[in-house]
């Protein structure tokens, strides 16, 4: 494999990080917790600054960036708490048994650090999957340094928030967090020996690169990436039937949110045939409220779309114009027929009505979808859809029940993440247990109490939850 070359700034940023790792994982929790809060409070302080950068960047909305900027110190904040309860650190304690067969040496296992942690900010969330997003406030919250590779979407902002960041982590070691620019410099980033794992956001095709130079490496290392995702509903017949109006309208808000650039956008909706879905929907979906993030991803929705409309059975239902959304309608055999093209997700405002003719129609052609972050489904009260259900569970990382994917809460029982394609990684990106994508076991055996890590030793001084010989206490 061959590496690509550093230049002088990435090399700094990587060795700064690299240095600054055994220190950081030894400093108390409390302070580690203090320091994700300061980050939350230099974010909220800076707030309208900030907007104002990302909207000239990315053109998302003030509105929408606010309330992005709320959740992300929301997220550091969710960090900062988990950190001080310490339960993240899956603390085990078996005491030595003299009477068992074989008899059990004294055991001690909790999770640690893994090192400097890369991490690949997004384009569409210029703050909650970027420079203080969940990839870093999840690393961070474990104990390891970061180094991100900024988005080129929106570097003025990225510079702005890194110098925020610094400034409010001074009392940290040096190093904590870092970032670099570049594409070729994300690549040598993977490649670095000391980067001990990757967090990534964005499309199929770049992070499937990265996650094979990753693998590639002579030590090859964890590789946390979220590629996209077709994200399907299922609506029965009964919900067409008892609910089509309110369906369409929830569909259309959702795969127009932020012009459909959500990687949680509903792509693909299976209907009864005949439910006259496609075109309520049309009559929903309002115009694209703002330009797409930039010309490269405007130029891979208009390539993807103009695929799909020269696929045989597909047509267009919505309005033709430049700023409407895109609604497509096919039947389940078209989708059978070219599944290389209609099971692609399509990057951008526009969303595949499939229409089915029964049940077994419908169950059989899911067994064809691809593995995505969501899966939803719209049916009425008492419908049996177990066999429906049990093909989504199988492919997805969230299961809706009468609603809709866009928007992912913040909170600690969140998965957002799947099977790939969609992910890489059998963790999840958004909720407290992201932190465990940047921790490893280790185990201590008769290790001396004075030698043992606080959180590991008798009377637990550091009062957090623990299981001891099989009981959860404190």
């Amino acid at each position: 494999m061959s590496s690509t070359v550093m230049d002088p700034e990435t090399e700094r940023v990587v060795e700064a990080a690299h240095r600054a790792s055994p220190e950081v994982a030894a400093r108390p929790y409390a302070e580690r917790a203090g320091w994700l809060e300061s980050l939350a409070e230099a974010l909220t302080a800076h707030r309208d600054e900030l907007v104002d950068i990302a909207d000239r960047e990315t053109h998302l909305g003030a509105q929408r960036l606010a309330g992005e900027v709320v959740r992300t110190t929301g997220q550091l904040r969710m960090f900062a708490d988990a950190v001080r309860e310490g339960a993240f650190l899956e603390a085990i304690i078996d005491h030595r048994r003299d009477d068992a067969t074989p008899p059990a040496p004294d055991l001690r296992r909790m999770l640690v650090p893994l090192g400097p942690v890369a991490v690949f900010a997004a384009s569409n969330f210029p703050f909650a999957f970027s420079v203080l997003g969940g990839d870093t406030a999840s690393a961070l919250a474990g104990g390891n340094p970061v180094v991100v590779k900024a988005h080129e979407g929106h570097p003025v902002l990225s510079r702005r928030v890194l110098e925020l960041a610094q400034e409010a982590v001074q009392d940290a070691p040096a190093g904590l967090i870092g970032m670099i620019e570049g594409q070729a410099q994300g690549v040598a980033l993977v490649q670095d020996s000391r980067i001990r794992a990757v967090g990534f956001t964005g499309s199929q095709r770049g992070g499937r690169y990265l996650f094979d130079l990753a693998m590639a490496r002579p030590d090859p290392i964890p590789f946390h990436g979220e590629l996209g995702s077709l994200n399907p509903v299922v609506v029965t017949e009964a919900a067409a039937e008892a609910r089509a109006e309110e369906i369409a309208a929830g569909l259309a808000a959702s795969f127009t949110l932020g012009a459909g650039q959500f990687c949680t956008k509903p792509g693909l909706v299976l209907t009864p045939a005949g439910s006259g879905l496609a075109d309520r929907v049309a009559a929903h979906a309002g115009p694209v409220p703002h330009p797409l993030l930039n010309e490269r991803i405007a130029a891979g929705f208009r390539d993807g779309l103009a695929q799909m409309l020269t696929t045989d059975g597909v047509e267009r239902v919505s309005d033709h114009s430049d700023t409407a959304p895109a609604v497509l309608r096919t039947s389940t055999d078209r989708v059978r027929e070219a599944p290389e093209v209609l099971l692609e997700e399509v990057f951008g405002p526009t969303t595949l009505i499939v229409e089915y003719r029964d049940e077994a129609d419908l169950n059989d052609v899911l067994t064809l979808l691809p593995a995505s972050l969501t899966a939803s489904v719209h049916t009425a009260e008492g419908e049996d859809v177990g066999a429906a259900m049990a093909a989504l569970t199988e492919r997805a990382g969230r299961v809706v029940f009468g609603g809709w994917p866009t928007g992912v809460a913040v909170t600690a029982a969140q998965h957002h993440g799947g099977p790939y394609p969609a992910s890489t990684s059998v963790h999840t990106s958004v909720g407290t247990t992201a932190v465990r994508r940047f921790l490893r076991p280790l185990c201590y055996q008769d290790v001396p109490e004075a030698c043992l890590p606080l959180a590991l030793r008798d009377g637990n001084p550091l009062g957090i939850p623990r299981q001891v010989d099989g009981a959860t206490v404190g």
